[in-house]
């Protein structure tokens, strides 16, 4: 079959193959496999016309599309029947729901290992969580692991956290308990052990064409000139040289993670095989990590370059077919107008990742923190409110990573600082180092040639809790858990899932065991990646406690949130004008309802006019604050919202 044939001409070469495959695998259309054959023949077009954009003048294009449809139809038919059952009671836009709240782990350092995460399920129930993201599981090399995203088997579950069939009896048992399954697939690069790498180290030219691998240093010279450094401390260049078969290899994030090549649509295939095995374990939502680094390209910086967005679209596609319950979240930690296209574009619009990191906002909020001043924050909307709907945000204060301050100089300007000294003082503030901060963070990946860094150390820690126990300062300590739920309070409520890093609930300071693993010690974000105290857990329950009062405040948060259908991501979010520069606030509506969410970040009492609340329609008469009970008569004691210093409310309009 011909290279450049139409897209019609393809198209009738693809359902008289359908035809074909369905009569060679006895696929008999009935039940519910006439979904199946629905949405096959519903895409089609859409997958070819994706599928060609990138491999039209691939010389095996069409016979690898022909095995990418195979595919499909395999393992759509080895579907578990109660997921096809799960498949079909989900709405389209079940992600979206404000009873949606999740908690992203690591499960060795959490209980170590997935028998007894079954047996904390109660755990999660008692918080209110009922989504878990558990980081990376699948086999990866002892000291070689980046935190398991150097995977060397996509099949395979690392032995340290049991096995497949303890995978499944987790995310059945979640399933009985109405609680939905969050995991990780690495799409840009394998370790250097994977089996594919390891053929390609042995001299077998298909497995060198998995990769980009290069007899000399012309070409990755060539990359270097245009590609960026991504841990420049840790490993520096994007290359490494690989002594078994007298080859460069590309290597963007560590020397033993090969980027893979989808230029070769075999890899697309493989990798499309590993994504619906995912399915097929009863996923819900998959994070694809890293998908600006997905298609390189010489001469650019070989991020967020449109073949990626193409890939991932058609990936959608795929999984659509394959296993519609499945939703797909981007891990693209870019600024808000390359991120915004990671939800589809034209006439993809939320058509190609469900969900992205709001990463800005995160970064933003830790900005207001430190300043006291919502205006950045505020100037970076714009850009942020375009997220289509039918789409949906992360929303966290923490993660496993670092936060970045990869905001718009321009949003920094606007507001009329420079934006050098800003960067540079909050560094400074997160890292203790600018006097009085009561911050215990530190710097990660520094470019001593930029001046660029992140900052590590967990939610506690950042907030001041960690000094504040240190020094026995009991007036510090109930100011940073204060600091605690009001970051956590602002995440929930803005619009999307929020994702609660794990031992942010119980108020976890920084663990500097980490200093001690020749495999960790290099990388101090693990030190915000704490070993969990099930003793110390337990003290969730003690009156007046750090851990009681964080869990209890955390929990008490998701409840409110549960319980307000105007938190769906519905689109529905107004922010208010800076009447008060310390003061963030926001409209949720949507039908009759109305919430408004004011936050202080303000180290002082802060006053906000009522006037503020007349942006959005008239003063609503009464207000009723779900965070402290309080009702609210709009101006009867005086002309002002009093906001206690790093206090927050949620408050809903009262119907007259």
């Amino acid at each position: 079959m011909s290279t450049t044939v139409t897209s019609h001409s393809l198209s009738q070469r693809i359902y008289q193959f359908i035809s074909a495959e369905s009569q060679r695998m006895n696929f008999e259309p009935k039940g519910k496999d006439k979904d199946l054959n629905f949405r096959l023949m519903e895409g089609m077009d859409r997958m070819i016309q994706l599928y060609q954009s990138i491999y039209l003048n691939h010389p095996k294009a069409d016979q690898t599309f022909e095995k990418l449809i195979e595919t499909l139809i395999n393992i759509a038919q080895k579907r578990a029947p109660e997921l096809k059952k799960a498949d079909a009671a989900k709405k389209p836009d079940w992600f979206l729901s404000n009873e949606l709240a999740g908690m992203s782990l690591y499960v060795d350092r959490f209980c170590g290992n997935l028998k007894n995460l079954k047996s904390k399920l109660g755990y999660f129930d008692e918080l209110g969580v009922n989504l878990l993201h558990l980081m990376p599981l699948f086999e990866s090399p002892v000291g070689e692991s980046d935190g398991g995203y150097a995977v060397s088997n996509f099949r395979k579950v690392d032995s340290k956290f049991g096995d497949l069939t303890d995978l499944v009896a987790l995310r059945k048992a979640m399933q009985k308990q109405e609680m939905h399954l969050m995991l990780d697939i690495v799409l840009n690069h394998t370790s250097h052990r994977h089996e594919w790498a390891e053929k390609a180290k042995a001299g077998d030219p298909e497995f060198q064409d998995y990769f980009y691998m290069y007899d000399n240093r012309w070409i990755p010279n060539e990359f270097d000139a245009s590609m960026p450094e991504i841990f420049p401390e840790s490993s520096p260049g994007n290359f490494t040289y690989v002594p078994e078969c007298d080859k460069w290899v590309m290597t963007v994030f560590h020397n033993y993670q090969w980027d893979l090549n989808y230029m070769n649509p075999a890899v697309l295939v493989a990798m499309v095989e590993n994504v619906l095995f995912y399915a097929n374990l009863g996923i819900d939502l998959l994070r694809i990590d890293a998908p600006a680094f997905i298609w390189k390209q010489n001469g650019t910086t070989s991020q967020n370059l449109p073949q990626a967005h193409e890939l991932l679209r058609l990936i959608k596609q795929c999984v659509t077919i394959a296993s519609p319950g499945m939703a797909l979240l981007g891990e693209a930690i870019v600024a808000p107008k390359e991120i915004i296209k990671y939800f589809g574009t034209g006439d993809y619009v939320a058509k190609e990742c469900d969900f992205a990191y709001n990463a800005t906002h995160m970064a933003l909020q830790w900005d207001m923190l430190a300043t006291g001043d919502t205006r950045v924050m505020l100037a970076a909307q714009q850009d942020i409110l375009q997220k289509p709907f039918g789409t949906s945000w992360i929303t966290y204060t923490r993660c496993h990573d670092d936060i970045g301050l990869g905001y718009e100089d321009a949003k920094i300007i606007q507001v009329g600082k420079d934006p050098y000294q800003h960067r540079k003082f909050l560094k400074d503030y997160f890292s203790g180092n600018y006097p009085g901060s009561p911050s215990r963070g530190a710097l990660f990946s520094s470019n001593p040639k930029t001046g660029d860094a992140r900052i590590s150390g967990s939610l506690a820690s950042l907030c001041g809790l960690e000094k504040s126990i240190e020094e026995q300062d009991e007036t510090g300590i109930a100011r940073s858990i204060q600091k605690i739920l009001l970051m956590q309070a602002h995440s929930f409520f803005i619009g999307g899932l929020p994702m609660i890093f794990y031992g942010d609930e119980l108020g976890y300071t920084n663990d500097y065991s980490y200093l001690n693993d020749p495999g960790k010690s290099y990388d101090n974000r693990w030190m915000h990646r704490p070993m969990i105290d099930w003793m110390k857990n337990e003290r969730r329950t003690e009156h007046g406690a750090v851990e009681e009062q964080v869990f209890a405040g955390t929990k008490k948060l998701l409840g409110i949130r549960k319980n307000l259908p105007v938190i769906s991501d519905w689109q529905n979010l107004t922010w208010l004008s800076p009447h008060n520069i310390h003061v963030a606030g926001f409209l949720r509506a949507y039908g009759d309802q109305k919430v408004y969410g004011i936050f202080n970040f303000g180290s002082e009492t802060a006053y906000l006019t009522w006037y503020a609340f007349k942006e959005h329609g008239k003063v609503p008469e009464k207000l009723k604050d779900h965070w402290t009970g309080n009702e609210f008569e709009v101006g009867m004691d005086n002309e002002y919202l009093i906001i206690e210093p790093y206090g927050f409310h949620i408050l809903e309009v009262q119907k007259e």
